[in-house]
């Protein structure tokens, strides 16, 4: 039963929920809010929503880039380099940004009648993303049911899992990682060196994934 609107980026973690949970999906909404990456993961999202015959939207959250402060608002010199634990990371918290895109997706299920949202948060992501966290979520869902007479609710089973967990999901339903999008500077390559790259990396390698993703240093 196509019950779902999933949050899908165009990066490994949100496409591999799109291909797991095809099924379930009714509809995906892709957020614009200006960041550094959104134009080259926005058009991996268009392409895989279209191959599986998924309605998908774009919704522009144009404020953020005006009144939010992030590295990823700003440019990609802005973007550090390193490790996702690393302390300078934190420069790449957009704020509150899983809180604004549930709670818009949340309304428009609602609108559609569906009854949960799916987000590809993960373990990883923990460290320095305080909206990413299990605690988090769970509160956001219930903050949700409790707001619509649907009771949407929030789908995250991802969230306890490494990216490489992800990665293997990807390789068991035999994905192609090329076509997704990862890196924060936003270049027609990726840098190879911001956390998000990094991560990406090492979660293929860990799953035993060919990376045939275009990098900068190669």
């Amino acid at each position: 039963m196509k019950d779902a609107v999933i949050i899908t980026s165009g990066g490994m973690d949100s496409t591999t929920m799109l291909y797991e949970y095809k099924d379930e999906i009714a509809l995906a909404i892709t957020f614009d809010y200006g960041s550094t990456q959104n134009g080259r993961e926005r058009l991996c999202a268009v392409t895989h929503c279209q191959r599986l015959g998924i309605k998908h939207i774009i919704v522009r959250l144009d404020f953020m880039h005006r009144y939010f402060k992030s590295a990823l608002l700003e440019s990609a010199d802005a973007i550090p380099e390193g490790n996702y634990d690393d302390e300078n990371m934190k420069s790449t918290v957009v704020p509150f940004r899983n809180g604004i895109m549930l709670s818009i997706a949340c309304g428009i299920a609602e609108s559609n009648g569906l009854k949960r949202v799916l987000i590809a948060n993960h373990a990883g992501d923990h460290s320095i993303y305080p909206d990413c966290r299990g605690t988090f979520i769970d509160a956001m869902s219930q903050a949700m049911q409790m707001g619509t007479y649907e009771h949407v609710e929030v789908f995250a089973p991802y969230t306890h899992l490494s990216k490489a967990d992800i990665a293997r999901h990807g390789k068991a339903l035999g994905l192609d990682y090329s076509e997704t999008y990862s890196c924060y500077k936003g270049g027609e390559k990726h840098c190879g060196k911001c956390g998000t790259c990094r991560e990406r990396r090492a979660a293929l390698r860990e799953a035993g994934i060919d990376d045939t993703t275009q990098y900068l240093d190669d």
